[in-house]
């Protein structure tokens, strides 16, 4: 896999490019998607903003997602990550929202999945979404882990 700071280099150089705008909406990786891509000189031709979405206040007051509108959507699942992405996208009025949804550790979240679960999803042009298992308790390695597969997936979508 690749690694994380060349990652956002090499979607900087796609977005500046193309002329084209990146958000982010990020809950276990807290922030370190969005520090990647702005650790790259130049971010600002980019990189419109991004939120930490930890909790359900978050998502009300920084995505406007009111709770009816997870009815038959399940937190940390491919569905609500593609729900988090396509909202910030829309909030942010830019070309492509990336969202990140999980457990990071040392142990499970609420809703039944193990530590080192997330579910990744890119919203845009084109719209994916990946669940990811590494079967780690490690906080901090899960951060990255999660954090750069966030990145490999809109990496992927940019080369279409």
């Amino acid at each position: 896999m690749k690694t994380l700071l060349p990652l956002a280099e090499q979607i900087a150089r796609q977005l500046i490019e193309r002329r084209e705008t990146i958000v982010v909406a990020e809950s276990s990786t807290g922030g370190l998607i969005a520090a990647a891509l702005l650790a790259v000189p130049g971010a600002s031709a980019y990189f419109l903003g991004g939120a930490v979405v930890y909790t359900r206040l978050s998502r009300r007051v920084l995505l406007d997602i009111p709770d009816a509108a997870l009815d038959g959507i399940r937190p940390s699942s491919e569905p609500y990550a593609l729900l988090l992405a396509r909202s910030v996208r829309a909030r942010f009025d830019a070309t492509w929202g990336l969202a990140e949804t999980g457990a990071t550790g040392p142990t499970g979240n609420r809703y039944g999945d193990a530590a080192g679960h997330a579910c990744i999803a890119v919203a845009g042009p084109s719209e994916r979404a990946v669940t990811l298992e590494t079967g780690s308790a490690d906080r901090a390695a899960n951060m990255r882990v999660f954090a750069t597969a966030a990145l490999d997936l809109l990496e992927r979508a940019l080369s279409g």
